[in-house]
């Protein structure tokens, strides 16, 4: 039996887009994928400089997490946050709010990202990361939703691609903070969405 909170949360919802089971499927695929990749790109390497995946805090954790652990190869984990100056619901300046505590020159990086809109914090990102000289910068999105794509950025690894406009919720996605710990990944009803 749900309890109110979660039968709002899920009242919310007005259709699911991926199922539970077809993420889990898509984020398997994922990582047999990249583990492949990276392997044949570094061989006896991989013990020594293992590729660093980096998740865009906070909606790529669940992602990672579920990517980091469907990856049979060494690995290592570094998270990064960034914001926007803007006070509106359009993007402002970009800023780094929490950086990596881990140098990268040199490293293979593995960008984690759950959704891929307009690209603007990805290309930020991408941006500064290569800044840092590392070996190699590799971006790998859970979703990636083209109808408001503003900047270019190349996707090396993608889960889905949804071109609709919707608003997503789910799986790490939030609107507000809510919703992120959906199973799946959603259309959020309009009128949930206030402005």
């Amino acid at each position: 039996m749900l309890h109110d909170g979660a039968h709002r949360m899920h009242h919310d919802i007005e259709r699911i887009l991926f199922t539970e089971s077809q993420i889990a499927q898509r984020v398997r695929e994922l990582g047999q994928q990249i583990s492949q990749d990276y392997e044949k790109l570094l061989g006896e390497k991989i013990f020594r400089e293992p590729p660093i995946a980096v998740g865009l805090l906070r909606g790529a954790v669940i992602f990672l997490a579920d990517l980091a652990r469907a990856m049979p190869i060494p690995l290592e984990l570094a998270f990064v946050a960034i914001s926007s100056y803007g006070m509106s619901s359009s993007p402002g300046e970009l800023r780094v709010v929490k950086d990596l505590e881990v140098p990268v020159a040199g490293r293979h990086i593995l960008i984690v990202e759950d959704i891929v809109d307009t690209g603007q914090t990805l290309a930020h990102l991408q941006e500064l990361l290569n800044a840092r000289h590392p070996a190699s910068v590799k971006i790998c999105a859970l979703l990636d939703k083209t109808p408001r794509r503003a900047r270019a950025v190349k996707l090396d690894y993608v889960g889905f691609t949804l071109t609709e406009d919707a608003f997503v919720v789910g799986y790490g996605l939030d609107y507000a903070e809510r919703y992120r710990n959906l199973p799946y990944i959603a259309a959020l009803k309009q009128s949930a969405i206030t402005t």
